[in-house]
């Protein structure tokens, strides 16, 4: 009888110990992710690519559990947004000449890339990831990676480019020989 008892007991500690289990590999979460982007620096570049932001984004990245600790992760992230024409849009008629003068009529300047530059990104703290810790960090450079964007996006890096279009091709327009020019945007 006393070992039909142990093995009930064994049997029922088996099947909660299993439930316990499958519960936490279950788990409903949430996700919540909070930014500090910060503009760093904004570099003037030549050619296609007029004008560069680095930025950075202090992400605290967490995963809310219902049966485990909630989980979390800080990084500091830093990325790179670039401005630029694209000149293989002009067209011939896009240069207008007439003696002296010439007007160009440049295509808009649109955002090349924003890039996060993983070597220079850190992760500074997990807490209670345990397993899920490299699942956290993926999840939140891609977080990272589309709040930059939308940040570059509402930032002033297209009239920055456009700026430095204008600055870039002055001095070309001058040692050509033209004494008056204009450029503009479509």
């Amino acid at each position: 009888m006393t070992k039909l008892l142990k093995v009930i007991i064994l049997l029922i500690v088996v099947v909660g110990l299993g439930w316990f289990i499958w519960q936490i590999s279950k788990p409903k979460t949430n996700t919540v992710s909070n930014h500090q982007v910060l503009l760093e620096r904004i570099e003037s570049m030549g050619k296609l690519e007029l004008v560069k932001y680095r930025l950075s984004d202090v992400v605290e990245h967490k995963v809310i559990s219902q049966f485990l600790p909630d989980a979390s992760v800080l990084l500091i992230i830093k990325a790179d947004a670039v401005g630029c024409v694209d000149l293989s849009k002009l067209k011939s008629d896009d240069v207008e000449v007439l003696e002296d003068s010439v007007h160009i009529t440049l295509p808009n300047p649109e955002i090349c890339y924003v890039k996060i530059d993983h070597r220079e990104s850190k992760v500074y703290d997990t807490k209670m990831a345990f397993f899920r810790e490299a699942n956290m960090v993926d999840e939140a450079f891609k977080a990272a990676e589309n709040e930059i964007t939308k940040q570059v996006k509402k930032s002033d890096i297209l009239e920055q480019t456009k700026k430095n279009a204008v600055d870039i091709f002055k001095p070309l327009m001058e040692g050509l020989g033209y004494k008056k020019y204009s450029i503009g945007f479509e």
